[in-house]
């Protein structure tokens, strides 16, 4: 049983809110009784980027098992890249509920897509959002096979789709799939601009922020997103990010890939912006427990859009116990060869076993390999291993690692947070830069290396989180992997909000009125 789990005091209208829809699920209980309805049918869509649609189809999978029907839209040039490297389809044959459509996210395929992802964004808001409303309007048509779309759940970044969902009268949900310290930090840039602290007023990048509640002690401007370095009012993102309190708060709910234990101080105050917040992460790990708990087998699976190399899980067992440095910085970073070498140098120099993800589009104009220098290469041949690209969870949860240096997306953040591997954190962008600051400062959980690329410094943090303070680090995230772990056994937090959610949804299709 769900044990009732206390946050911050509610306010009134968040009350109104939930004494409502519990009233209609009770209502819509005692209906269900009396004759056969559908089940609900949830519409989800992602971003169309590695990391949300990730996330997002392990929440597809989530609702499946629970039994509601799931219409799944990605863009054509994303399911082009998950029929190609995934086993999606068989996947989910063993979901009827589960569907995938497509529409186009008006670019050429050739495009780089999250390389410039304003562009996507555009393109997305301008050629994607009547495709959208199409497909909306078809999926209800009173001749389709499928009961009608009861909810929308949507990234909460593509607030077009509130703008269909509005005008269609269906529900809607949104979901983050970035950490809520970060989308807090968007919902205060309004004050940041205000009290003066946006655009930056001189070049000293510790100055301390004081415009985002509940960071003020630690959150520097260094640790702010990378686009607010532009010191443009009038930049495309400053713009874009500026609307996120008032975009996200005009939804039924918000859904995070995440859990209070990790992340309890930030949202409560996001409460007093979005009442109804639904915290259940990690949601890699909650599906796995699902599974377990169904006893239920379907076919392994990975939401990559890439090519996975498992002949290093293969090199990870001869290693021994926490000895290798998991090396990866995601789907969308990249590198020059001048930086490559400098993270090449200070790895083999650390005397560090390493394990390197370089994907084949991660080196700018790459032909770097010829610049390694004969000593250097024999020091990888000893203890290192490269492939293009590699099944994460899984290396994540492999005994002999004992160390991650990562971008600090999301995604890769809880997984490593989840396994209780110490993290190296050099981000890229977005809110990359702010996971980067609370694992470091906030959580304690490794070292924030960011703002530099230096062989010596490298050299010197591996050795820190892989030798001088292994012990430590390690005993921290034990100590957080197990809150990650409790969180989603019976009566635990996110498994609690996962229920209250989709409760929430089957009210939906049983009740006239609009849920609010």
């Amino acid at each position: 049983m769900c044990q009732n789990i206390h946050f911050n005091p509610p306010t009134k209208l968040s009350l109104v809110r939930v004494w409502t829809s519990e009233i209609r699920f009770a209502k819509s209980r005692s209906t269900m009784d009396e004759q056969k309805i559908p089940p609900p049918h949830v519409l989800i869509f992602p971003l169309p980027l590695q990391g949300p649609v990730n996330s997002m189809l392990k929440l597809a999978e989530l609702l499946c098992l629970a039994g509601l029907q799931t219409t799944f839209v990605v863009t054509d040039y994303i399911y082009a890249r998950l029929v190609r490297f995934s086993n999606i389809r068989t996947r989910f044959d063993c979901y009827p509920g589960f569907q995938i459509k497509t529409v186009s996210d008006g670019l050429p395929e050739d495009h780089p897509r999250g390389d410039r992802f304003m562009e996507l964004f555009d393109s997305l808001k301008s050629k994607t959002k009547p495709l959208f409303k199409d497909l909306l309007i078809s999926l209800n048509d009173s001749g389709s096979r499928r009961p009608p779309v009861t909810c929308i759940i949507a990234d909460g970044i593509l607030g077009f789709t509130g703008d269909v969902a509005d005008e269609v009268g269906i529900p809607m949900f949104y979901v983050r799939t970035i950490s809520a310290c970060c989308l807090w930090v968007f919902f205060c840039l309004p004050k940041l601009i205000e009290a003066g602290e946006f655009p930056f007023r001189d070049d000293d990048l510790d100055a301390l922020i004081k415009s985002v509640p509940g960071m003020e002690s630690y959150l520097r401007r260094r640790d702010l997103p990378s686009f607010f370095r532009s010191g443009n009012l009038a930049d495309q993102n400053i713009q874009l990010y500026k609307t996120e309190s008032t975009v996200n708060a005009r939804a039924n709910g918000l859904i995070l890939n995440t859990f209070e234990e990790l992340e309890g101080p930030i949202l409560s105050h996001m409460r007093s912006v979005c009442p109804n917040i639904y915290t259940i992460g990690p949601l890699h790990a909650h599906l796995k427990a699902k599974l377990a708990a169904k006893e239920t087998s379907p076919p392994a699976f990975s939401n990559s859009l890439w090519k996975e190399d498992k002949s290093c899980i293969t090199w990870l067992d001869a290693q021994p116990l926490k000895s290798v440095i998991y090396v990866s910085f995601g789907s969308l970073a990249v590198m020059t060869k001048d930086q490559v070498i400098e993270f090449w140098h200070g790895l083999v120099n650390s005397g560090q076993r390493f394990l390197w993800v370089i994907r084949p589009d991660f080196i700018v104009r790459q032909d770097w390999d010829h610049q390694i220098p004969v000593d250097l290469s024999e020091g990888r041949k000893k203890r290192g291993y490269i492939v293009g690209w590699a099944p994460q969870e899984d290396v994540l949860a492999h005994p002999a690692v004992g160390g991650f240096l990562t971008h600090s997306g999301w995604n890769s953040t809880l997984e490593s947070i989840y396994e209780g591997v110490p993290m190296i954190c050099w981000p890229y962008f977005l809110d990359q830069q702010v996971n980067c600051r609370f694992v470091g400062e906030v959580w304690k959980l490794g070292l924030d290396m960011k703002d530099t690329c230096d062989r010596s410094i490298i050299e010197e943090t591996v050795r820190n989180l892989m030798e001088v303070r292994k012990e430590e680090f390690l005993q921290r995230a034990d100590q957080m992997a197990k809150l990650a772990k409790r969180c989603l056994s019976e009566g635990g937090s996110s498994y609690c909000n996962l229920d209250r959610l989709i409760k929430n949804i089957e009210s939906m299709s049983t009740s006239a009125l609009p849920f609010n």
